[in-house]
């Protein structure tokens, strides 16, 4: 009798934005793990600068 081993999860789904909840452009360089839009609100108040 074979058992089936159980199904990993993975994909884009799983990584979801920390503040908003949604899977979409979630950025995850320097383990923000937040999406653009959300990142825009709070860039300068985690220290990032805008330049250009």
């Amino acid at each position: 009798m074979m058992v089936k081993p159980e199904e990993k999860f993975k994909g884009k789904g799983l990584r979801k934005c920390r503040i908003c909840g949604s899977a979409r452009a979630v950025i995850r360089s320097h383990r923000l793990q937040i999406c653009r839009r959300c990142f825009r609100e709070v860039a300068a108040d985690i220290g990032f600068k805008k330049y250009g």
